[in-house]
């Protein structure tokens, strides 16, 4: 039992002793209020089991996580930090470029393009008809109209 659940008895006890008369105004506030206290203490309590409940059931989930984590990533003791998760940019480049096969939206040839060639901020133009490769989404809604 809570200190204030405690308190709250302790006043109705109080209140028990002195015999108040219902009957009057005052009296009956009193009684209600009390009530009223008692009410509050007991949801509090509840709360705060609720809350100690689920403090625990972090705790453990917490635990077990580290846990997981211990088996995923093995002691960082053993591991150089920078190792694990230094990206190497240059090796990207080292390995072979990808060819991509793409047609033309504006004659239909297909064109075979180096990946790394590729700049999609520049108009590309296709070595057969001379329009841009990949055409605003402007220019493709044309197209589109052109062709139907």
């Amino acid at each position: 039992m809570s200190k204030l659940t405690e308190r709250v008895s302790y006043l109705q006890g109080l209140a028990d002793g002195m015999k108040l008369d219902t009957e009057k105004d005052a009296n009956k506030l009193l009684v209600e209020m009390l009530k009223v206290f008692s009410d509050i203490a007991g949801e509090l309590e509840t709360v705060i089991e609720g809350h100690n409940e689920l403090s625990d059931y972090v705790e453990a989930i917490d635990e077990d996580l580290a846990a997981v984590e211990e088996l995923v990533l093995g002691d960082e003791d053993e591991e150089d930090d920078e190792d694990w998760y230094d990206y190497d940019e240059d090796a990207e480049d080292d390995e072979t470029d990808v060819t991509i096969e793409y047609e033309c939206p504006h004659c239909g040839k297909l064109l075979t393009i180096q990946a790394s060639e590729v700049d999609f901020d520049e108009d590309m133009p296709c070595p057969y008809c001379g329009h841009p490769i990949f055409p605003e989404t402007e220019e493709l809604d044309q197209l589109d109209g052109e062709t139907e």
